[in-house]
C-alpha cells in the first residue's frame, strides 16, 4: 500500500493551485502555466537561487523570496507578477548588462540568448547604471569550446551541470562579489584541466559565455532540455 501523498494547496496570482510537499513555488507555478522569469534555474539541476529573477510576494512575508528555492505551504498566498517585482527584475537585468561585456549584436549567442530573451520579455528597454566594462580574459585553449567570462553571468549552470550530472567536478567559482569568475580546476586553463570534454557545460550556459569552436561565424543554439532526457534515460536503466 502506497503512502499518502501530502498535498498543499495555495493561491498563486489568484488561482487556486495545488502541489504536493517539498515542491517549489517554482515548480508548481509552472505546472500551472503561471510565468516565473529564471536564468540559473534549469530543469534537472539543483537549484540555488543565484540570478534572483524568480523573487516572489509572500502574503504575510515580509521580504521578496526566490521561487526556485522556497517550498510551497499550506494557505500560502503567492503573487508572481506586480509592479514592484517588475522593477525589481529589470534592475536585476540593468545590473547583469551592466557589469560584465554583454554587446548582443557582436556575440556568439545572438538570438540564442537566454539573458537577452528575458530582457526582451521584461521590457527592458535600456540599462540606466553606468557599464563596469572590465578587461575579461577569453579562454581558447580547449581544442572543442571557448569560454568568453565577459559574457558570463554566474547562473553557476556549468557548474551543477558537471558536478551533479557529469560527475567530473571540473568547474567551480572562484572570487567574491563582482569579482567571482568560474574557473576549471585549480584555476587551470581550460583545454589542459581534467575536463571530459562531453559538452554539457556549453549546452546549459543560458549565455555566449560557453561555446562550440566549430559554430563560430554561425548561429549557435543550445539544446538545454536534453539533460532532462538524459536524466529519464539513467532512471530507466
Amino acid at each position: 500500500m502506497s503512502a499518502a501523498v501530502d498535498v498543499k494547496t495555495l493561491i498563486i496570482d489568484g488561482q487556486d493551485v495545488s502541489g504536493r510537499a517539498g515542491q517549489t513555488i517554482l515548480e508548481v507555478a509552472r505546472e500551472n502555466n503561471i510565468p516565473i522569469p529564471t536564468l540559473c534555474h534549469l530543469d534537472g539541476l539543483s537549484d540555488v537561487g543565484a540570478c534572483r529573477l524568480c523573487l516572489v510576494e509572500i502574503k504575510g512575508v515580509n521580504k521578496l523570496l526566490p521561487a526556485c528555492v522556497a517550498a510551497v505551504d499550506e494557505g500560502m498566498e503567492v503573487t508572481t507578477n506586480s509592479e514592484k517585482l517588475q522593477k525589481y527584475r529589470r534592475t536585476i537585468l540593468e545590473l547583469l548588462f551592466a557589469e560584465r561585456n554583454h554587446i548582443c549584436a557582436v556575440c556568439v549567442a545572438n538570438g540564442h540568448c537566454e539573458l537577452q530573451s528575458v530582457a526582451q520579455t521584461q521590457g527592458l528597454t535600456h540599462v540606466r547604471l553606468p557599464y563596469r566594462t572590465p578587461v575579461l580574459p577569453v579562454d581558447p585553449s580547449h581544442e572543442r569550446f571557448v569560454a568568453d567570462h565577459n559574457r558570463c553571468i554566474l547562473c553557476s549552470r556549468c557548474v551543477r551541470v558537471c558536478a551533479e550530472v557529469e560527475g567530473a567536478h571540473v568547474w567551480d567559482v572562484m572570487g567574491r562579489g563582482i569579482d567571482s569568475i568560474v574557473i576549471t580546476d585549480l584555476n587551470e586553463p581550460w583545454g589542459s584541466s581534467s575536463c571530459t570534454r562531453c559538452g554539457k557545460c556549453v549546452q546549459v550556459c543560458p549565455t555566449g559565455a560557453l561555446f562550440d569552436k566549430s559554430k563560430v561565424g554561425t548561429e549557435h543554439p543550445k539544446y538545454p532540455d536534453f539533460l532532462m532526457n538524459l536524466n529519464v534515460m539513467r532512471e530507466a536503466k
